[in-house]
Order: structure tokens, then sequence, then C-alpha cells
């Protein structure tokens, strides 16, 4: 039987670090789109418009 993939670890540790560096992507965004809330909360201070995620 032809073996397509000779290593299974390296695909397993690849997979993992794409997901390692998404997550980190998506922490980094929500943590820039937390201080870009909270800047425009103390700029305008008003309650008409809410984040859904706070």
């Amino acid at each position: 039987m032809p073996q397509l993939n000779p290593n299974p670890w390296l695909t397993i540790f690849m997979v993992a670090w794409l997901m390692y560096l998404f997550l980190l992507m998506f922490k980094m965004n929500l943590k820039m789109t937390n201080e870009l809330m909270l800047q425009n909360i103390n700029k305008f201070n008003n309650k008409s418009w809410y984040w859904p995620w706070t």
C-alpha cells in the first residue's frame, strides 16, 4: 500500500501550530478591539450603542 503521509506527527504538529497562530491572532484582535471600544467610550460617553461581546 502506498502511504500518502510518511510522517503523521509532522502534519499533527503543523495543524496544531496553525491553530495556535490563529488563536493568537484572534486574541490579539479582541484585545485591540477592546482597547478601541474603551477609547470610544471615553471619547463620546454615550450609552446609545453597545458592543455585542461586552
